[in-house]
C-alpha cells in the first residue's frame, strides 16, 4: 500500500475528535439520564450534527457498545496504574475508586439494556481484564491487613454504580458534587478491622451478572 493510499484510509484527525466527543457526551448522558436519552441530545451536547453521530454510530446499540468499551478500558488502565504506583494495596484501591468515579463508571449500566450483546468478545475481554485487576488489588489490600475480609469485588462495584449515578429527577443532577465525599465514607467502611458484621455474603461479579 503506497503512502497516499494509506493516508486516504486513515481517519482524519477531525473525524477522530468528533468520535471521541460523541463517546464522551454519551457517557455523561447515559449516567445522567439513562440509556434511553435521545441520540439527538447526545449529538447536541457533543457539538456535532445528527448526521455526524450516525456516521460514526448507526444506532443506539453501536454507541452503547463503544461507550462501554471506552469506560471499561479507561477504568482498567486506572486500576493498573494505581496498583503499580502506590505503596500499598488500600492506597491504590482508594485512588482507583475515585478515578473510576471520574471516569463515569455508571455509564456501564447500558450493559443491562435489552439488546446489548454482553457476549461480544471485545466486551468480554475488557470486562475480564477489569475484573482481574480489581480482584488482584483487593487481594493485595486484604493480604496486607488493610481490607476487611467479608466483601468481594461485586460489593465495590455496586457501591460505585450507586454513588456515581444521580437519583431520578432532574432536580437531583447537582448531587454529583458530593460523590467523592461519600465515596470516601464508603472506603473508610472497607478498612480492616471491620466495625461490624455485614448481612448476607460477599458479592462477586458473577452475582451481578446473574441479576442482569
Amino acid at each position: 500500500m503506497d503512502t497516499a493510499t494509506a493516508a486516504r484510509q486513515r481517519p482524519r484527525a477531525d473525524a477522530l475528535r468528533n468520535r471521541e466527543r460523541i463517546i464522551s457526551a454519551a457517557r455523561e448522558m447515559f449516567v445522567e439520564q439513562g440509556p434511553d436519552v435521545p441520540l439527538d441530545d447526545i449529538a447536541r451536547r457533543a457539538g456535532v450534527g445528527n448526521a455526524t453521530l450516525y456516521r460514526h454510530f448507526p444506532d443506539r446499540v453501536a454507541l452503547f457498545r463503544q461507550v462501554v468499551l471506552s469506560v471499561m478500558a479507561h477504568v482498567a488502565d486506572q486500576v493498573e496504574a494505581a496498583a503499580a504506583e502506590e505503596p500499598d494495596g488500600f492506597t491504590a484501591l482508594r485512588r482507583f475508586v475515585h478515578a473510576a468515579a471520574d471516569e463515569k463508571i455508571g455509564a456501564l449500566c447500558p450493559m443491562r439494556s435489552e439488546g446489548f450483546d454482553r457476549d461480544d468478545p471485545e466486551i468480554l475481554a475488557e470486562r475480564d481484564r477489569l475484573e482481574r485487576s480489581v480482584v488482584a488489588l483487593m487481594d493485595r489490600a486484604r493480604q496486607e491487613g488493610q481490607l476487611r475480609s467479608d466483601i468481594a469485588v461485586g460489593d465495590l462495584f455496586v457501591a460505585l454504580f450507586q454513588l456515581t449515578r444521580p437519583l431520578p429527577g432532574t432536580s437531583c443532577l447537582g448531587l454529583d458534587r458530593f460523590v467523592h465525599r461519600h465515596l470516601q465514607l464508603f472506603l473508610d467502611g472497607l478498612q480492616a478491622p471491620a466495625r461490624s458484621s455485614l448481612p448476607g455474603s460477599p458479592v462477586t461479579f458473577e452475582d451481578l451478572r446473574r441479576t442482569s
